[in-house]
């Protein structure tokens, strides 16, 4: 299928299972990649949205993408009255769990109706079927919650389907995303695949966080090596994992993103 240029009604079926919020460059005929953002445990896709407008990545659909489940106003220490109204605030898991070590939620939920929301209705059903463009296409960006998202989406894509070059007769890995952008987010447990012979992904990725995080560590870091070929890491001088703030911490993300969209 030849690609084309997603229009805002190529999304419409989407809603109310999934929210989306576009930002197309000045001339949406320039279009050559799309960055799809996930934000953090109790966020929405309108902040996100702000942020991809202003990184302003020449050439780029940015596409952030709501939280598939509300997050309680209680759980944010909103007052109760605020349940009545529309929320705002969402979260990417399955569930809403305690974890019994530190009675924080837990870090990994679950994410398979994220995973089915994101990846089979936005990107295989519209971006890829409907509009002709590929995982390579794609560049994928999350922070905190949003952030392990990106990652497990990045690991979860190679179960796809193994394409068979017909001129060398070899089998190569399945889907592969242009690269993923975590900030302060680990690699769910949930989203590895579970086959013992697995290849890594060839996914490229970033994880940025700061010197005294509390979700990347050196065995989360770790991990990511085990499942990812091409694993970086920018650890930040600041102590918390919080969204980059000035142009020093911004630098390394626009690097590899302009990496990225130079070329496969």
């Amino acid at each position: 299928m030849p690609t084309r240029i997603p229009k805002p009604e190529d999304f419409s079926h989407l809603p109310p299972s999934l929210h989306v919020a576009l930002v197309f460059p000045e001339v949406p005929e320039t279009i050559t990649a799309i960055l799809i953002l996930f934000h953090g445990l109790g966020d929405s896709e309108a902040p996100f949205a702000g942020f991809a407008k202003n990184v302003n990545l020449p050439g780029v659909l940015a596409i952030s993408v709501r939280g598939v489940s509300p997050l309680p106003p209680t759980l944010l220490g909103l007052p109760d009255h605020d349940a009545s109204r529309p929320t705002k605030h969402f979260h990417w898991g399955d569930d809403l769990t305690l974890s019994p070590s530190t009675g924080d939620l837990d870090p990994d939920p679950g994410f398979s109706k994220a995973e089915v929301l994101v990846l089979g209705k936005l990107i295989r059903e519209t971006l890829v079927e409907r509009c002709g463009w590929e995982a390579n296409d794609i560049l994928l960006f999350g922070f905190g919650q949003g952030g392990s998202l990106a990652l497990g989406l990045a690991s979860n894509v190679r179960r796809g389907e193994k394409i068979v070059d017909v001129t060398e007769g070899n089998t190569v890995t399945g889907p592969t995303f242009k690269g993923a952008v975590s900030i302060g987010g680990p690699l769910p447990a949930s989203m590895i695949p579970t086959q013992s012979a697995r290849e890594k992904s060839r996914t490229p990725v970033l994880v940025c966080h700061g010197t005294s995080s509390e979700s990347i560590d050196e065995d989360a870091m770790e991990i990511l090596k085990k499942e990812f070929v091409d694993v970086r890491e920018v650890k930040w001088r600041k102590y918390d994992d919080s969204m980059p703030k000035n142009k020093d911490e911004m630098l390394p993300i626009m690097q590899f993103f302009a990496e990225r969209l130079r070329g496969w």
